[in-house]
């Protein structure tokens, strides 16, 4: 926003309230004709005498600057006081409107518009978060305006500049280098497009639009499509802390769950009764049918919440989140079973790599992967994927079956390779 600057003003000032200054010489000599000599015939020094006008004593002793100063404020305290931010149009010195009803005080409201609804797309995808701002009332012409994208915290972490433009300029941050750029089909419009979308990229971003000392912004928040998954150490039940809960879900080529996704795959039928950490660091767990060692039967199902849990000390599962998949997953044929040694290896020689947990999830969610084969799986474990549960296959329902994590040595199982696309 421009600020109103004296230039602009342009107020007139009237001799009886606010006296135009005079120089120093036209002082001096006025004052010099209306001094007597004293006894001894001697005038007074001319800056010291009480007689003389003030402002010639002030412009003598302080100087023109600051009669500079006093004069707005003299001249100026009898205009109407705003609190809220205004445009002008005058900048340059003309105290007249445009022909158009923006005159030198015209309140004019920056108003930036976001989408409420959240997005949802998912991994590698190209997807575009929606932002537009606008005047009220309009303006005629265009003025410049800094955009500013960042994304806000999550799970006490520092917010994340993603990009900042000014007019055509802009600059990209971080991860976000040469994947984001603004779009601009329309007139106002500064949406932010994400090419190559990644499993971190899902949260809120914010859309700031500043002209001058106004700014005003909004929210886009965005979701990948994925699953949700219960997640285990090797050595049983409750065994991570809220970092090594973080890395587990990394490896298995996830992340850790918010709790909006928690809630959304439990709203989907996901029922655990191991409580697990959460992206905000709470721990909870999901409940679909209510049972004595799962809060009791007096609870309705819900998810069940611990709250938030020391970061180091407390020890849990984790729930973790995998994005639709990239590449293929598929079960591997192969005339014998295999140690994982072996597994790992016979993927290699197939141009693959062995799957983690977390593909094999996504195969089955998003690609209706359904093999009755247990098989190997990177982290040492052995699952396998049923979509059309059946009587010679576990349970009634379908999902990921798991045998835990067996002896790497045993050769009773197949293996789940994954080949990147």
């Amino acid at each position: 926003m421009a600020l109103l600057t004296a230039p602009s003003l342009q107020a007139v000032q009237d001799p009886q309230i606010c006296p135009l200054p005079r120089t120093w010489s036209a002082c001096s000599q006025e004052h010099s004709r209306r001094q007597e000599p004293d006894a001894w015939g001697r005038l007074p020094q001319a800056p010291a005498s009480p007689g003389m006008p003030w402002h010639c004593h002030m412009h003598d002793t302080m100087g023109l600057p600051l009669l500079v100063l006093l004069l707005p404020l003299c001249c100026v305290s009898g205009l109407p006081f705003y609190n809220g931010f205004y445009y002008s149009n005058s900048l340059n010195g003309r105290n007249s409107g445009n022909g158009h009803g923006e005159g030198i005080f015209n309140g004019v409201k920056l108003v930036v518009e976001t989408p409420e609804e959240t997005l949802f797309s998912h991994r590698g995808a190209n997807v575009t978060l929606p932002c537009r701002y606008r005047y009220e009332p309009a303006l005629v012409s265009p003025r410049p305006v800094r955009i500013k994208w960042w994304k806000l915290s999550e799970n006490g972490t520092l917010e994340q500049d993603v990009l900042v433009a000014i007019g055509l300029r802009h600059r990209s941050f971080g991860d976000y280098q040469g994947r984001v750029h603004l779009r601009r089909d329309r007139e106002q419009e500064v949406s932010l497009e994400i090419r190559d979308l990644r499993l971190e990229d899902y949260g809120r971003y914010r859309c700031e639009v500043i002209d001058g000392l106004e700014d005003e912004s909004g929210l886009v928040e965005l979701e990948l499509r994925g699953v949700v998954f219960p997640y285990q150490h090797p050595r049983g039940r409750y065994q991570f802390n809220f970092h090594e809960a973080q890395r587990a879900c990394e490896e298995q080529d996830a992340v850790v769950a918010s709790f909006e996704q928690l809630f959304r795959a439990w709203e989907e039928g996901l029922d655990w009764c191991n409580a697990g950490w959460l992206q905000d660091a709470s721990v909870q767990y999901p409940i679909t049918q209510t049972r004595h060692p799962c809060g009791g039967l007096s609870l309705a199902p819900g998810v069940r919440s611990y709250g938030p849990r020391h970061r180091r000390r407390h020890r849990y599962d984790v729930f973790c989140f995998a994005a639709a998949l990239r590449g293929q997953v598929y079960y591997l044929e192969h005339p014998e079973k295999l140690t994982l040694a072996e597994a790992k290896e016979a993927c290699q020689e197939d141009g693959a790599q062995i799957a983690k947990v977390g593909q094999l999830f996504a195969a089955w969610k998003f690609r209706g992967l359904d093999r009755c084969d247990a098989g190997w799986l990177a982290d040492g474990s052995a699952r396998y994927p049923v979509a059309h549960p059946r009587s010679n296959c576990g349970s009634v329902e379908p999902g990921v079956r798991s045998f835990g994590f067996p002896d790497p040595q045993s050769r009773n199982y197949g293996v789940y390779c994954h080949r990147p696309r």
